[in-house]
């Protein structure tokens, strides 16, 4: 990133938040901040690299410019566990759109760039234990209520499924399915910033939820409604809202109702879920209290086994990626954030304080 050109941008605040935020990040969809140095005239921040670019330019390349309704679950899925964890973190991320979700060497995801993102405060809750034993439960390995802080480690034990044994009283074997079907329920955690308040005009236009536009203030619920517009795209192909400019993008995104396209066939679930998303007024929203567990909980996601999720088989996997005589050219390389309005893909970022 050019200081100089952030400076005059007054954006060097928000390059220092950005690093701070990297720096705090542990997550296998999150990036990992290996360094950052500066030179006299430049800041950099070192970080992995992904071979396989971006969504906006992987959906590019599909038959119609859309994802098949498998592959685009597999995508929103692991987004949204980053989102869920930036959250924990009191980080509302403000700018989920295709070009900032970038594929790695092993066709999973990186949810990157977090320069419109805002810092608040968050209490994580445990609402709904799991069935532990009491052992279990007094080992002082589980998450507690009080903990805010970013460094603060969940122990994967807590959260693990937990096949219940066979009774030995029981002679007859069981089916798979239901065996398969015997895991202790997991724990519900609640930790959406709900009061987090923020007056900022930023993101994308056809991301933009309708209570920044408003100018009514605005909190996490903001993410909610871009992963609906989010999982539209990937789906569709397109945005649900996008007008012939952008100040008719900001009247539709504020008054015209939701549609759905005739094609490409979508699933009921699918539908049901972005019509949740796409609420205009937030409290209505889903997820607007519970965070990322309401979602996690509707049919769309269904299918999904969350526990085993890293496991799972991406829809594509990156060819291995070459270097040339010129140098790196790779689909992620891309210049420092330093402008307030910018093209990027189909959409122009907005960024007023």
């Amino acid at each position: 990133m050019d200081k100089e050109a952030l400076a005059s941008r007054k954006k060097l605040i928000r390059a220092q938040t950005e690093r701070e935020i990297l720096q705090s990040l542990d997550h296998p969809f999150l990036p990992t901040l290996y360094t950052h140095f500066e030179t006299e005239k430049l800041s950099f921040l070192v970080m992995e690299f992904c071979p396989g670019g971006d969504l906006h330019a992987l959906r590019q390349r599909q038959p119609g410019k859309f994802f098949p309704e498998h592959a685009a679950r597999f995508y929103v899925a692991e987004v949204l566990l980053a989102l869920e964890y930036l959250h924990m973190l009191g980080i509302i991320y403000r700018d989920l759109k295709p070009e900032n979700v970038l594929v790695r060497e092993d066709g999973h995801i990186m949810l990157s760039d977090f320069d419109l993102s805002l810092r608040c405060a968050v209490s994580p809750t445990l609402v709904k234990s799991s069935n532990l034993n009491s052992e279990s439960k007094n080992s002082g390995n589980c998450v507690q209520p009080s903990c805010i802080e970013p460094s603060c480690v969940i122990q994967p034990s807590c959260f693990g499924p937990r096949f219940i044994g066979k009774s030995k009283k029981d002679k007859k074997s069981k089916p798979k399915s239901e065996i398969h079907n015997q895991v202790t329920p997991l724990p519900e955690l609640i930790a959406e910033p709900t009061n987090a308040r923020s007056m900022s005009f930023v993101g994308t236009h056809e991301y933009l939820a309708p209570e920044i536009i408003k100018g009514e203030g605005h909190g996490s619920a903001v993410d909610w409604w871009t992963f609906g517009i989010f999982l539209y795209e990937l789906l569709f192909g397109r945005t649900p809202l996008k007008g012939s400019g952008n100040r008719a993008t900001l009247f539709n995104v504020v008054g015209q109702p939701l549609r759905f396209p005739e094609s490409p066939t979508v699933s009921f679930a699918a539908r049901d879920l972005i019509r949740g998303l796409l609420v205009k007024e937030p409290q209505h929203r889903l997820a607007y209290r519970r965070g990322a567990t309401e979602i996690k909980q509707h049919p769309f996601f269904q299918s999904v086994n969350w526990a085993l999720i890293r496991c799972a088989s991406p829809p594509e996997v990156p060819l291995p990626f070459m270097m040339h005589d010129g140098g790196a050219a790779g689909p992620t390389a891309a210049a420092g954030r330093v402008v307030d309005v910018k093209p990027s893909g189909n959409y122009y970022e907005i960024d007023f304080f």
